[in-house]
């Protein structure tokens, strides 16, 4: 029985696939496995964008908050997703609520470890960035979508 470790983990993730072996190991000094039981919240709109997450097993609803209403869930995430964008981004703030609507394993990357290292390896920064832009505009389409069915005309 051989022990699963980080860097192998990551490299077997969709979301990695082709991503240079020696990137995986920058990546993987910046992550942790993680835990979340439902109803817990992985990230809080507003709260520093410090760490991002990976999801393993479980769902995640990314939900925008608006006074006096009901959290609007934008869209669920499941295995194999990104949580957390706002990381790449200054201020550093997160743009969402991320609530487990079911027990979620993920691996967590800290934010600020691996920004470092894209920093200093702009290769790395190119390749994340190349990852994370379709994130981005996914999750701009699907907040656009709920927009549309939240205030569109009955």
């Amino acid at each position: 029985m051989s022990i699963e470790t980080m860097d192998r983990i990551l490299a077997s993730q969709a979301f990695f696939a082709d991503f240079p072996a020696e990137f995986v190991e920058l990546l993987a000094g910046c992550a942790r496995n993680q835990h979340f039981k439902a109803g817990e919240y992985l990230i809080r709109e507003g709260d520093p964008a410090d760490r991002f997450f990976l999801v393993r097993q479980g769902k995640v609803a990314l939900e925008i908050t608006a006074p006096a209403r009901a959290p609007v869930i934008v869209t669920t995430l499941g295995e194999g997703e990104i949580v957390g964008v706002s990381w790449l981004i200054p201020p550093y703030r997160a743009e969402f609520d991320a609530r487990a609507v079911e027990p979620v394993r993920a691996i967590g990357i800290d934010a600020k470890c691996l920004r470092g290292k894209c920093e200093a390896d702009h290769h790395l920064g190119y390749e994340m960035m190349k990852r994370f832009l379709p994130v981005m505009v996914k999750r701009l389409h699907a907040t656009r979508l709920q927009i549309l069915d939240v205030y569109g005309q009955p």
